[in-house]
């Protein structure tokens, strides 16, 4: 007898606005040949803190996605680990771990003696529970990929934020890099936009007194009457970023925006943004904000449509290199 090729998408706790999303997008897709909808795992929580989860529905033979962001704290990190688990002693045929946000992702080297390599540890640990593949966005680092001997379908929040630049309509348009690491994407940005406009780059210089204190920001290009979007792949406490909108408005910058797919906002990251020179920071729903309201400066756009089609391409064995190359 032959089994029915099926798609299963679940979500852990802390993702599951995304996963809703992602769904009734997956719902709308024209090729989309089987109905689907979010499955029911169901979270257990003991009174010493511990936690188990367990699917509702069967998931024998199926194609399962389980959706969820590795962001703090690290019980999100386990459970994701634990539904994995889960749904490999309950026969799955394949478990795509989809992870929109991939915390620890920043610990990818050893910077300095004794310390651990995090994102190595994580993707060991990922491998371990039972995961197939990974779906992730906007690593720290691309070499993140090779910590995995699994595939990773790796996508741009480019894909969402280009369209949202352009929308802006800004005169004298130039791409700022936060730091010399955000040069290679900074100049992504600028050579896609180039096709329709002029657009310089522009690359802030930073020295750090210690871990998320900056010393000293300089920029190093033309400022003055630009209309400045700096691009990065994260806001943590928003030191760098407030302090680089501030530089640059002080060397004649007309407007500072900013464009960054994982809202970390840790401490008072959104208070420091609302005090600051930023006219408007865009990030995606890679990590949940529900309590950023219309009247503030953060603006969020979201990347389920991006994650939904490269699901269904994925499930349907189609190619997805044409779609979500940067």
């Amino acid at each position: 007898m032959q089994h029915e090729h099926r798609m299963m998408i679940f979500s852990c706790r802390a993702s599951r606005s995304f996963a809703e999303k992602v769904v009734e997008y997956l719902k709308e897709l024209p090729d989309m040949e089987e109905e689907v909808n979010l499955g029911n795992l169901d979270v257990v929580q003991f009174s010493d803190g511990e936690f188990q989860p367990s699917y509702m529905d069967s998931v024998r033979g199926a194609t399962v996605f389980i959706i969820q962001s590795t962001i703090a704290p690290a019980d999100n990190l386990m459970e994701l680990l634990l539904a994995i688990d889960a749904a490999k002693r309950a026969s799955a045929d394949k478990v795509i771990a989809v992870i929109p946000y991939f915390g620890w992702a920043r610990q990818d080297r050893k910077d300095r003696p004794r310390v651990s390599i995090g994102a190595k540890l994580v993707a060991n640990l990922l491998r371990a529970a039972g995961t197939d593949r990974v779906m992730t966005c906007d690593l720290h680092a691309d070499q993140i990929q090779g910590f995995f001997d699994i595939p990773v379908d790796h996508v741009y929040a480019s894909k969402v934020f280009l369209p949202a630049i352009e929308g802006l309509h800004l005169k004298n348009l130039a791409i700022a890099a936060p730091d010399m690491g955000g040069a290679k994407r900074a100049n992504a940005y600028a050579k896609d936009l180039t096709k329709r406009r002029e657009c310089p780059v522009i690359i802030c210089h930073k020295t750090r007194e210690r871990a998320n204190v900056v010393a000293e920001i300089k920029a190093i290009g033309e400022v003055e009457g630009k209309d400045v979007v700096i691009v990065d792949d994260m806001i943590d406490t928003a030191g760098t970023l407030c302090k680089a909108a501030d530089v640059l408005k002080k060397l004649g910058a007309h407007s500072v925006r900013a464009c960054a797919t994982h809202g970390v906002l840790s401490g008072n990251a959104e208070q420091r943004i609302a005090e600051s020179a930023l006219d408007e920071v865009l990030i995606t729903d890679t990590i949940p904000h529900p309590e950023i309201g219309p009247d503030s400066k953060i603006k969020i756009v979201s990347m389920t449509a991006v994650f939904a089609v490269m699901m269904n391409r994925v499930y349907m064995y189609e190619p997805i290199s044409t779609q979500f190359v940067f």
